[in-house]
């Protein structure tokens, strides 16, 4: 059950315009599925919780209908680079905060536009900070295929690596938690590729639209997060039981 948008002409310009949402761009250059799926966890994987994530192409979010779906986290995207906000994340983030849901928000990274502190701020001044009220996820960088031009906006792997830890220790000094890295084991492996080591502070959270979760990015063995279709909206796995999602939350 999809949204549809209902703000002003201007917020669904704004939308229309600017608002990638998480995956939008792997999908486009890796492939995505167009069919609902519901996907095995891995094997050696003793439970899982499901969520899933929003941005301003939903618009104001059926959360009651989520939940009976059995979602019982949701990410919901904040901001992109450092101009755009969506319009619809009030009603997003405090509605699957209010009908009983973990939630957190993400940032669409544009690592060309501007440094990785300058983003990390905006996207904390804008609905990406964290509280530890047992209901706030830490923040996501979303980290993807460029859609406006280069696939790795310009930068070499080492460059982007720099990028990534000035976003990742700008977002740990302003709210006291690593931020979750969103990706594709592709994008990674052309932009960044072995240059830096993020595997022991930063959660990952995978992008991979089929039944496995295959093979991650360097240096990381386990999953935190998996996002495994984008029919009807973007569904998500959480690596562990409720009591572990509870854990992330309260700052574990």
């Amino acid at each position: 059950m999809l949204s549809t948008l209902v703000a002003s002409p201007a917020a669904a310009e704004s939308v229309l315009a600017q608002d990638h949402p998480m995956g939008s761009q792997i999908r486009k250059h890796e492939g995505g599925d167009r069919n609902a799926r519901k996907a095995p966890p891995d094997p050696g994987v003793q439970a899982t919780v499901a969520g899933i994530d929003v941005s301003g192409w939903q618009g104001n979010v059926d959360w009651a209908y989520w939940w009976n779906q059995g979602k019982r986290f949701a990410y919901v995207k904040a901001t992109e680079g450092t101009t755009y906000r969506n319009p619809y994340f009030a009603q997003q983030y405090n509605g699957s905060y209010n009908i009983g849901m973990i939630r957190g928000a993400y940032h669409f990274a544009l690592p060309d536009r501007s440094s990785g502190a300058t983003q990390a701020h905006f996207f904390v001044d804008n609905g990406g900070g964290w509280s530890r009220d047992g209901k706030t996820l830490p923040g996501v960088a979303d980290l993807e295929y460029n859609p406006y031009g280069a696939t790795c906006y310009g930068k070499t792997q080492a460059q982007m690596a720099a990028w990534i830890a000035d976003f990742s220790n700008t977002y740990r000094a302003r709210t006291g938690r690593d931020a979750v890295f969103y990706t594709s084991t592709s994008w990674w492996s052309q932009c960044v590729g072995t240059a830096a080591r993020f595997a022991h502070s930063n959660p990952l959270w995978i992008a991979r639209y089929s039944s496995s979760v295959g093979t991650l990015p360097y240096n990381w063995t386990v999953w935190t997060f998996w996002q495994y279709t984008s029919s009807p909206i973007d569904q998500n796995y959480f690596n562990g039981a409720y009591d572990r999602l509870q854990v992330l939350a309260n700052g574990g």
